[in-house]
């Protein structure tokens, strides 16, 4: 073979990479390092900003903190005896993934501002060539993306918001000299970011209009510092560790079977009802506007205990009948009042089913991922896509969760794409890639799986689903289950390349 050259056609001193990986985030990270425990060390990640992180770096809101539960939001082989509390805030998470890349040595393979502008398959030498900004272009055997499915803000298109000339930015892209103190604040959206930012927020506004579509279900959230007592004992007995990190796996998981048999949900329903009528006791119209028509289950369920008592300040309006359009210093609701605002914070959440849309990602034989997904973003596993070789996501299609941690799937994910590198080893192959038979039979069963499931019978609309109505993003079954079908590599799925020789 001959010196590799770059799109343009000139000479490239780019050495070709066994791996290359996108994102240091938990996903990114946790590849990188499971690449050196196989004794692979051939491997670069690439990474847009100049620190890695990324959800955890990204998102810096007022009260951004994890809304799974520490210890078992962290990687199973790099355990953490000292979380400050039951649901750590979003700076020490982010602490923690920098520690792990400390420890593991893997600042060497990251190169930081590099951010990736699209990749192809090169049939020739069975190779992926990544462009990179400026550019740039990196070449590697294997691409694993690591983007994760929350990392692209979503803003609604609302008429006339480009008329507005008071402060406006998403929760993902918070504005920090922005001061928000006697400011006159509207937050569109009430999902999971905007739950944990709403109160924290509520103390500094003059006024806060919280603009609800649709309320969330919630639940209570036991959250709590942990003792110098409890962390000593952590440290100097890992079992105990162990075991709860176990618990609460095992308490999370059992939520599933309400998701697979909605009816199961109603008991869980009726802790949402107490929950409200606890914390709002004195308001039953302000009750009604945020208590839930649909189903528990059919959107993601949050955990909040005091994103209900914001709404008893003076300060904070609920506003529920919706937007008609966007002034220059004021929001217009459908019903035809004039609310203004100096500034206006989306809490709407991430492009998921869509993410890839714009992405230029191009297969085998010059197949684009959007021609490939034409009716809706679908894997193998949510890991492997038939027509584009040695390409593997992480928190791919398929692998969300709406009841576990998704550091669990993460690392199941890790463990099966290490298997197929080293079954490409072991054959001496070029290249590996899913049957499409293979990753047919394995959607065919997400989609039997999922109907009748709370997300699609439960009378909501979600990011969960594309706009066709079609299950793309949650795994419909139990996290042992996903465990279980990644534990070992079929060879029998994919089609490995002989090397030229």
């Amino acid at each position: 073979m001959g010196q590799p050259t770059d799109t343009r056609g000139h000479a490239s001193k780019e050495r070709t990479h066994a791996v290359v990986i996108v994102g240091t985030g938990f996903s990114g990270i946790g590849m990188a390092i499971a690449l050196k425990k196989a004794g692979l060390h051939n491997f670069v990640i690439l990474e847009k900003a100049d620190r890695v992180g990324g959800t955890w770096r990204e998102n810096t809101y007022p009260g951004c903190a994890c809304d799974i539960r520490s210890h078992l939001y962290s990687y199973s082989f790099e355990p953490k005896a000292d979380w400050s509390r039951e649901f750590a805030p979003q700076r020490e998470i982010l602490g923690y993934i920098e520690h792990c890349v400390d420890k593991f040595g893997l600042r060497r393979h990251i190169r930081f501002g590099t951010e990736v502008t699209g990749a192809e398959y090169d049939d020739r030498s069975a190779a992926w060539q990544v462009t990179t900004a400026g550019g740039g272009l990196v070449r590697g055997k294997a691409l694993i993306a690591g983007l994760g499915p929350l990392h692209l803000p979503s803003i609604p298109e609302i008429a006339g918001l480009e008329r507005f000339e008071g402060k406006a930015f998403h929760s993902a892209q918070w504005d920090h000299d922005y001061d928000l103190t006697g400011k006159r604040v509207a937050v569109i959206g009430t999902g999971a970011s905007a739950i944990q930012f709403v109160p924290q927020i509520a103390k500094q506004t003059r006024q806060l209009t919280v603009f609800q579509r649709t309320p969330p279900w919630i639940m209570p959230r036991p959250d709590r510092e942990f003792s110098a007592r409890e962390k000593r004992l952590f440290q100097s007995l890992p079992v105990t560790r162990r075991a709860y990190r176990n618990m609460i796996y095992w308490l999370q998981e059992s939520f599933v079977l309400g998701f697979e048999h909605p009816r199961i949900l109603k008991s869980a329903e009726r802790i949402g009802h107490w929950h409200i009528a606890k914390q709002i006791p004195d308001d039953p119209e302000l009750r009604a506007k945020l208590t839930p028509s649909y189903t528990l289950g059919c959107k993601r369920t949050l955990v909040s205990s005091d994103y209900y008592p914001a709404f008893t300040r003076p300060n904070v309006d609920l506003e529920t009948a919706g937007i008609a359009e966007i002034r220059e210093h004021s929001v217009l609701t459908a019903d035809g009042r004039e609310v203004e605002v100096d500034a206006i914070i989306f809490g709407t959440g991430f492009h998921v089913t869509d993410a890839l849309d714009n992405t230029h990602i191009v297969g085998r034989g010059g197949v684009k991922i959007q021609d490939a997904w034409r009716e809706g973003m679908k894997a193998h596993l949510g890991t492997t896509v038939a027509g584009f070789p040695n390409l593997f996501f992480l928190v791919g299609p398929n692998t969300g969760l709406g009841h576990n941690s998704m550091i669990f799937m993460i690392e199941a994910q890790i463990r099966y794409i290490v298997g197929c590198l080293r079954l490409v080893a072991k054959t001496g192959a070029a290249s590996i890639e899913v049957k499409p038979q293979a990753q047919d039979r394995f959607n065919e069963w997400v989609q039997d799986k999922s109907s009748g499931s709370v997300w699609l019978e439960g009378g909501c609309v979600s990011w969960y689903l594309d706009r066709n109505g079609v299950n793309r993003s949650l795994w419909p079954a139990s996290t042992v289950n996903y465990w279980m079908r990644m534990r070992r590599v079929k060879a029998a799925d994919f089609h490995l390349e002989v090397a030229a020789s």
